[in-house]
């Protein structure tokens, strides 16, 4: 019985330890973050877009709000299933997040360059929980902010083509 408890590693979620889970922890936590405030842009743009591409842009951040929201919920689940408590104040959040509010309410053209702004800065933080993830050889993890970047590099592409001038 003895030899049985200290075999066992100090923290067992899905074969992962505390210490092998913290850097990924730490970086869920920072894209969390920065989602957060992602998010709280959108509905922002959403409610107070203006002028002839009205209809186009509140449809487009409304739909980019939705899938952030489940994203969101899908991290922080993340974090839960490896016994840890997810991020969950604004205070912190600010904190933590290099994606920034917006004091002015920009023009359309100008919502979709900042949200393409938001896109590079949470792509590097999937870069870097992918890599952590990997490090670990925690490939839930890694499928699911896969399957983020890739909606979000279409995404991308079509805000692009959407602020190009001619």
């Amino acid at each position: 019985m003895q030899k049985e408890k200290e075999n066992k590693k100090p923290f067992d979620k899905l074969g992962f330890t505390h210490l092998e889970t913290e850097e990924l922890v730490g970086n869920l936590n920072i894209l969390l973050a920065n989602y957060h405030l992602h998010y709280q842009k959108l509905r922002n743009f959403h409610w107070n877009v203006t002028g002839p591409d009205f209809f186009d842009v509140h449809e487009k951040l409304e739909e980019q709000y939705n899938l952030t929201q489940e994203q969101i919920d899908l991290v922080a689940e993340r974090i839960r299933i490896f016994g840890k408590n997810p991020v969950s104040n604004l205070s912190e959040y600010l904190k933590m997040s290099k994606i920034k509010e917006v004091k002015k309410i920009p023009k359309a053209r100008d919502m979709m360059l900042e949200i393409l702004n938001d896109f590079e800065i949470l792509h590097s933080f999937f870069v870097d929980t992918i890599d952590s993830a990997a490090e670990i050889g925690d490939s839930g993890t890694e499928d699911m902010i896969i399957q983020f970047m890739r909606k979000m590099e279409k995404t991308h592409w079509m805000f692009t083509s959407f602020v190009k001038e001619e």
